[in-house]
């Protein structure tokens, strides 16, 4: 992402940032603007960070942590569709296709992904499943402890990928939005620059994996259940397999991943160096 002082300035899934670009800023009512943007945002991922803590506290353990940020990881990742809006309108000097390709991946990972692969019921199976009826109606006469139907369930937000990725995004979002908050006041601590262009190289692998086993766990329920699959014939005459679509998304991380991890480290070299050049010249 590029750090332009601003909300929406991406080119790194979130990770890291560019140096600034030496163009004219937003004026004062867009810069106002984005300040609170920023502000909010920052809280809102504090929130998150601070309902992770609480949980665990509470309950002693790791797993399943998901259900206790849900709702807020879901308001405010999808809240950044605003930073979309903000390089169309021109509020903030970042490229519209690259920041909404970086923003729609973590929407659809949040939403098409996450949310939506969610612990299927027998009788919803039984009734895409061949001799399954039978089968259940069998398990109600004689609940014997010995059947288990595990291999028909699928809950993707109990997996433990998800808190990698998660504890990866919140780390990344508190850091992120307050460099911007204190970039577009001219007032940004060494600090937060320096957190800002070296924890990506913990953070970017930590939730690239975490992503990428999330949607591998997917797989064996979206195949079964043909989630979000079109299916011929239909009258459009169109067909769309989302088992095969998410496959194809965990490819394209083969040859994004190694380009994006390099790129970051000679822009953290080349920023943190000029810092040091600036610091000592003074």
């Amino acid at each position: 992402m590029a750090a332009s002082g601003s909300g929406g300035s991406r080119a790194d899934n979130g990770y890291s940032s560019l140096p600034p670009r030496r163009r004219k800023g937003p004026g004062a009512l867009a810069t106002a603007y984005l300040v609170i943007y920023n502000v909010v945002m920052t809280a809102g991922w504090l929130v998150i960070a601070v309902g992770l803590v609480r949980a665990y506290l509470a309950k002693g353990s790791y797993h399943s942590l998901y259900y206790s940020i849900e709702k807020p990881l879901k308001f405010f990742q999808t809240g950044a569709l605003l930073e979309i809006l903000h390089c169309a309108f021109g509020i903030v000097p970042s490229s519209v296709v690259l920041t909404a390709f970086q923003v729609m991946s973590r929407v659809f990972l949040t939403w098409a992904v996450t949310h939506s692969v969610k612990e299927l019921s027998l009788s919803y199976l039984c009734a895409a499943m061949p001799g399954c009826s039978l089968l259940l109606l069998s398990w109600k006469i004689f609940p014997l402890s010995f059947i288990h139907f595990s291999c028909i369930q699928a809950q993707v937000q109990t997996e433990d990928s998800v808190l990698l990725f998660v504890v990866a995004w919140t780390i990344t979002e508190i850091i992120r939005y307050s460099f911007y908050t204190f970039s577009l006041l001219n007032h940004l601590p060494y600090l937060i620059k320096w957190a800002r262009y070296t924890l990506f190289i913990v953070l970017y692998p930590m939730g690239v994996s975490g992503e990428l086993l999330t949607i591998y766990a997917a797989l064996p329920f979206v195949r079964q259940s043909g989630l979000y699959s079109i299916s011929l014939p239909n009258k459009y005459n169109f067909s769309f397999d989302y088992y095969t679509f998410l496959i194809l998304v965990m490819i394209s991380y083969i040859p994004i991943f190694p380009q994006l991890y390099f790129h970051m480290l000679h822009q953290r070299r080349k920023v943190l160096s000029h810092t040091e050049e600036h610091k000592k010249s003074e």
